[in-house]
């Protein structure tokens, strides 16, 4: 198994992309990029700690790959809108691709040049591409949230 960790707006709906995505095995949500220890929600939303809300994905390379990953990444979320996702606004909703090896640096590095190059987007891409920090689950009432709710997206 193969670890990825993506903050793409609200954790909620781009959790459950992945969830249901073949070849993952497991999602957790959480936060990571911050300074604090162990963050809560609340903490986390006054944007004081430096933490994106992100989803952590447990993954069968063998099964999916990490470019297919980063297509379903960079698919559900605006990767030029800074600090915010529709109308969710705070650093803690920014675009950021934690990478796990060297490998994933490459890639993340590789496609998002890719898409600047494509003239896909009229803005310019804001998504960072950091080294991994410490992941701190969050709540469990955020685990698969949208799924205890019977919900497929949270879309506006």
């Amino acid at each position: 198994m193969a670890v990825a960790t993506f903050g793409a707006g609200c954790f909620w709906g781009i959790e459950e992309t992945y969830r249901t995505t073949a070849g993952v095995t497991d999602t957790k949500v959480g936060y990571m990029g911050g300074t604090n220890s162990n963050p809560t929600y609340r903490e986390v939303c006054t944007g004081t700690t430096g933490h994106a809300e992100v989803v952590q994905v447990l993954y069968n390379p063998e099964i999916i790959d990490y470019n297919a990953l980063l297509d379903i990444f960079f698919a559900n979320h605006n990767p030029t809108e800074l600090n915010r996702q529709g109308p969710d606004v705070g650093t803690q909703y920014r675009s950021v691709i934690f990478v796990h090896s060297d490998d994933q640096i490459a890639e993340a590095q590789q496609r998002k040049a890719s898409l600047i190059e494509s003239g896909q987007y009229k803005r310019d891409i804001v998504t960072e591409i950091v080294p991994v920090m410490a992941f701190w689950e969050a709540e469990d009432y955020h685990q698969q949230y949208l799924a205890k709710r019977g919900a497929s997206s949270c879309h506006f």
